[in-house]
Order: structure tokens, then C-alpha cells, then sequence
């Protein structure tokens, strides 16, 4: 071959090369038609509701967590409007729950998020929303002054300490007397010579009667 015919090869494929691209049917694959049938129809996933929950229950509180250090530990993600911590009305030991709100509801949900599960004092926080419709009216009743554990010991003293009648002091009289005649015979039964002490007191002189001149 000579010169003249390897330039004019060279010249045909770069022709080739430069040319408009063939159909889809000369590349050799099948060209691209549109789908027939329905077009598919993206759903919409729907909006998360708002969240307007400001209530947190809070769950295993360790002993010695009580309401001034909750007030104290959560105030560093928002402010606090109340909280109260579920005792025991007689004896005013905590029941280990209870419950916060804050006034801003995004912070609520930023505490329940972050620190459920918190580990505190060797005890596993327990924390979650509490959804306005589900919130006690009574919830709140009483927190502003705090708790007050019924001083059971006060109450019985006076009970004891009232004045009675002379209905009530003649029952609580014969009481005494009763008890006061089983130990004697259970003294007696054992073979002791001994003479209890009489009661003062146990015989109760009747209301005397006057008579007013007439006049």
C-alpha cells in the first residue's frame, strides 16, 4: 500500500468519526421509548404534629434527688415552671416518680429526648411526654406550698388530751377498773399475797340536785 492510499484511509475514519451519530437501531441497542400505563404518584409523607406537650414524667429518681436539686439540675436546659416529686402522705418518703413542666414545649422535648435513660446515682432515668390531654386537673394542686406530712402524732394527742364528757369518762373508767380485777386475780391464781392499791377515782359520785327557794 502506498502513501497516498494510508492518507486517504486515515482521511475516511476521521470522516467516520466526525459524522452525525447514527440511530438507536444501527448502535445496536433498542431505543428509548416512554412507559405506557399510569405515571407512579409520589405519597406525601404527612407532617409530624407540632409538639405542644410542656409535661415530662419522670420516672426512678434516686433517693436524695428531691424537688430543690430537680430544680436545680434541670434549670440548665430551659426554665422550670413547677414540678412536683409523688410522696407518701404519711410518711412523706418519696415514691420514686413524678413530673416537671417547662414553659417552653421545645424544650420539653429536648429533655425527654436527650435525657431518657440517663444513668443518675446507679438509677436508669425514666423520662417521657406527657400529651396535654392526658395531664391530671389535680396534677398541680397544692404545689406551691409544697408538701406537708400529716403529723399523725400531733392529731392523736390531742384526741387524748380533749375534754371528755361524763358518758365518755365513764367508759374510759370502766376499762380501767376491768384491767385493774384481771391482774388482780391473775396475782391471786399465781399464789402471791399481795393487796393491790384501790383505784382513785373509779367511783364517781352522782350530780347533786339543788333545790332553789321559791321566792
Amino acid at each position: 500500500m502506498g502513501l497516498r492510499e494510508k492518507k486517504r484511509n486515515q482521511r475516511r475514519v476521521l470522516a467516520r468519526r466526525t459524522a452525525a451519530p447514527l440511530s438507536g437501531e444501527e448502535k445496536g441497542f433498542l431505543p428509548l421509548e416512554p412507559r405506557s400505563g399510569k405515571k407512579r404518584v409520589r405519597k406525601e409523607q404527612p407532617d409530624e404534629p407540632e409538639n405542644t406537650s410542656t409535661v415530662l414524667y419522670i420516672g426512678h429518681i434516686p433517693h436524695g434527688f428531691y424537688e430543690e436539686q430537680m430544680q436545680g439540675f434541670f434549670q440548665q436546659f430551659g426554665t422550670v415552671k413547677r414540678l412536683r416529686i409523688a410522696r407518701n402522705r404519711k410518711t412523706g418518703k418519696s415514691k420514686h416518680y413524678g413530673f416537671i413542666e417547662f414553659e417552653n414545649p421545645d424544650v420539653a422535648k429536648i429533655v425527654a429526648d436527650e435525657m431518657n435513660n440517663y444513668l443518675l446515682f446507679e438509677h436508669t432515668l425514666q423520662i417521657a411526654l406527657v400529651p396535654p390531654e392526658k395531664v391530671h386537673p389535680k396534677l398541680w394542686k397544692g404545689v406551691r406550698r409544697g408538701f406537708v406530712p400529716i403529723d399523725h402524732v400531733a392529731i392523736e394527742r390531742k384526741r387524748h388530751n380533749k375534754d371528755k364528757t361524763l358518758a365518755e369518762h365513764k367508759k374510759l373508767v370502766g376499762r380501767i377498773v376491768k384491767r385493774d380485777e384481771k391482774r388482780r386475780k391473775r396475782i391471786k391464781a399465781a399464789g402471791i399475797d399481795y393487796e393491790c392499791p384501790p383505784l382513785i377515782g373509779s367511783v364517781q359520785l352522782s350530780a347533786k340536785k339543788i333545790k332553789f327557794d321559791e321566792d
